[in-house]
């Protein structure tokens, strides 16, 4: 065993050393991808772009199109649709595209896409995560693929909230318009006929809930025409990590009322709290439940008046009194919810942000309500529901941007089949990382 043991401690050694060796010969897999598209960065931080590369091509067009008045400019969008009528795909058009759009940048706004952004646009349009450190322009490097593929369908841009779709939307738009394309931004007060104009535009920028809800209700509308948001083609997420992993299995979930006794609720409200901790009923804070014991369920059934809770008619009681422990016991008041203008509201617990109109289900929101004194509402029934990670699968094309993806790479590819690739900064990092 201890041969075998130190056999194995050898292999990893050597194994991490050619690792290393092969890496420093040959450059990562990163820089590998990165170099083959002309972008070469040597120790002393000076760049090259090798002559005859996509970025030298996407170069070459730049003094052609700075001789271009406006009005030829925006007649881009319509000859490159006319290039893809004629049997051309968009990876033909990726270089002129992408220098159109540098090109409308620095018209527009002043500002012009650095050979780094065009590499992060490319990895985004192959339908890849591009991880760009804070600060680097992944706004202006969304706008690349945004275009390229709004060419042949409609582009989602996912943002991570209201104000920041907006935002986006108003700052990118110009270089967009400028080039013969629309653009949209869609907002939580919108009404379905304002949406839907929105939608309408080759360019939408929303938040996940926003397009993962109205993908819900469009497939509750009876007919087509009512429906706003059309086909899932392309989505480009910004802090993709945060929506695609950490909020991943959130479900976006449309409820509607049920009918139902709501004095049940006060009555089981009553009764939790005459129990006793411990004797009565178990709290496990790190299972996030409560039940009654044994004894206490026999104290509850005393205390609610019935003989047994186990015979027809009273069935739904140990599920209303556990509820009304958790109301109690697990879910605390100016942390999992606040009360406003007598309404029980849920404070969201990954953005802290307070979620008005969305109720806990299972009877648990009527047992908070309950436990607080305020009107009980009716329970709700869910009409429709999908979580953010099926709903993003459902685009024929999806990618992303972020600051820290490469950690979670594994778990990209794995649940979405999407590969990660690090873009180098504008200027060589002076940080320096220590472990």
């Amino acid at each position: 065993m201890e041969f075998l043991d130190k056999l194995g401690e050898w292999l990893t050694t050597v194994t991490a050393w050619l690792e290393r060796f092969l890496t420093g010969l040959f450059g990562s897999s990163n820089e590998r991808q990165i170099r083959k598209l002309g972008f070469v960065r040597d120790k002393d931080g000076n760049d090259q772009i090798v002559p005859g590369s996509m970025l030298a091509e996407i170069d070459s067009f730049e003094p052609e199109l700075m001789k271009l008045s406006d009005e030829e400019l925006k007649q881009t969008t319509e000859k490159l649709r006319a290039r893809l009528d004629a049997g051309e795909t968009l990876d033909d058009l990726l270089t002129y595209a992408f220098a159109a759009v540098r090109e409308s940048a620095r018209r527009n706004l002043s500002m012009r896409h650095y050979p780094v952004q065009m590499i992060g646009g490319y990895f985004l349009h192959k339908g890849m995560i591009a991880e760009m450190v804070t600060g680097e322009g992944k706004t202006l490097v969304s706008s690349l693929p945004a275009f390229l593929n709004a060419l042949q369908g409609k582009v989602h841009i996912v943002t991570v909230n209201d104000y920041l779709a907006l935002r986006d939307m108003e700052w990118m738009g110009p270089i967009h318009i400028a080039l013969g394309l629309t653009v949209g931004a869609i907002q939580s007060k919108m009404g379905p006929e304002e949406r839907q104009k929105h939608y309408g535009c080759d360019i939408t920028y929303g938040t996940n809930n926003e397009f993962g809800f109205d993908y819900l209700r469009d497939n509750m509308k009876p007919v087509k025409e009512l429906q706003v948001q059309g086909p899932l083609n392309y989505a480009i997420v910004d802090e993709i990590d945060n929506i695609l992993i950490d909020e991943a299995r959130t479900p976006l979930i449309i409820s509607g009322p049920a009918q139902d006794d709501l004095t049940k609720y006060s009555k089981a409200n009553s009764v939790s709290l005459k129990l006793i901790v411990g004797t009565d009923f178990e709290v496990k804070e790190k299972e996030h439940t409560c039940h009654l014991t044994d004894a206490g369920v026999k104290h509850a059934e005393e205390l609610a008046g019935v003989e047994s809770f186990y015979t027809a008619g009273n069935m739904e009681w140990p599920h209303l009194i556990d509820n009304s422990l958790k109301a109690h016991h697990l879910y605390k008041r100016d942390v999992n919810y606040v009360v406003q203008q007598g309404e029980v509201i849920i404070v969201d617990d990954h953005t802290g942000r307070l979620m008005p109109g969305r109720q806990w289900g299972d009877g648990l929101h009527q047992a908070v309500e309950a436990k607080e004194g305020v009107k009980i509402k009716e329970e709700s029934q869910t009409l429709a529901t999908i979580t953010l990670q099926n709903f993003f699968k459902l685009y024929d094309k999806l990618s992303g941007m972020t600051g820290t993806a490469i950690t979670e790479a594994e778990e990209f590819w794995k649940i979405y089949q999407l590969d990660v690739v690090s873009i180098p900064t504008n200027r060589p990092m002076q940080r320096i990382n220590h472990p």
